[in-house]
């Protein structure tokens, strides 16, 4: 997905602030779900004797606490920032004689901000919306398994003193969103929402400083919330 597809509707609701006055926080459980591929593990492959194109990674879901900002220029537009406390995922190996390997685990952060077009802004009940923006996400503490590190030594990759690593390299991509807003009083409420999100990274194990195998992953979760609305 390209970015560059949302700077204009992006820009031009953030020029029109601040006419409006209208801002709320959402606080409740944000769900990432991988929807994920990837290139091969070729030097595995080749190392291994496993047949070529056999092999990709695997992320798993994670689920958090998230914390979103809106912030309403106008009846119909909204700004709203999506941020979260740390996601947490398991990566492991999908194919093949070594299907469910664990390669390791990283933490990233993939704050996104989005612009709002909401359908019903004068309704008493219900608000729908959907959203289009960029998000960035950063990877960080990464952290190689055992099962891999045994895997390398048992290939004989890897010796006795090398020091194994995973490094991920940060992402800049597309958001879009659609979801609901649902007021209980003046100022409490529910927010649902649902995110598809254009994360690419390329990943890269190392030895010893240098890297023995990288793979380009496409990560590309769905990301959903529900939370409690308190409109100020």
């Amino acid at each position: 997905m390209k970015t560059s597809l949302i700077a204009i509707p992006l820009i031009s609701v953030l020029a029109a602030a601040p006419a409006y006055a209208d801002f709320a926080i959402n606080i409740g459980a944000i769900n990432v779900a991988p929807d994920d591929s990837s290139s091969s593990l070729n030097v595995i492959e080749q190392v291994a004797g496993l047949p070529n194109g056999s092999t990709a990674l695997a992320v798993n879901s994670n689920t958090q606490l998230g914390l979103t900002f809106d912030y309403r220029i106008k009846p119909n537009w909204a700004v709203q920032l999506i941020a979260a406390t740390p996601f947490s995922h398991d990566i492991s190996v999908k194919g093949s004689a070594i299907d469910g390997l664990k390669v390791g685990k990283t933490k990233h952060l993939p704050p996104t901000l989005l612009a709002q077009y909401h359908f019903m802004p004068e309704s008493q009940t219900f608000d729908p919306f959907v959203g289009i923006g960029v998000n960035y996400t950063v990877f960080f503490d990464e952290q190689v398994d055992g099962q891999l590190e045994g895997a390398l030594d048992a290939l004989s990759v890897t010796g006795a003193n090398d020091v194994v690593s995973l490094k991920l390299k940060s992402s800049f991509g597309l958001a879009l969103q659609a979801g609901v807003n649902v007021k209980l009083s003046d100022t409490l409420g529910l927010h649902l929402m649902l995110s598809k999100m254009d994360i690419d990274t390329t990943g890269r194990v190392q030895v010893n400083g240098n890297t023995v195998q990288s793979v380009n992953v496409s990560i590309d979760p769905y990301v959903a919330m529900i939370g409690l609305r308190w409109t100020l």
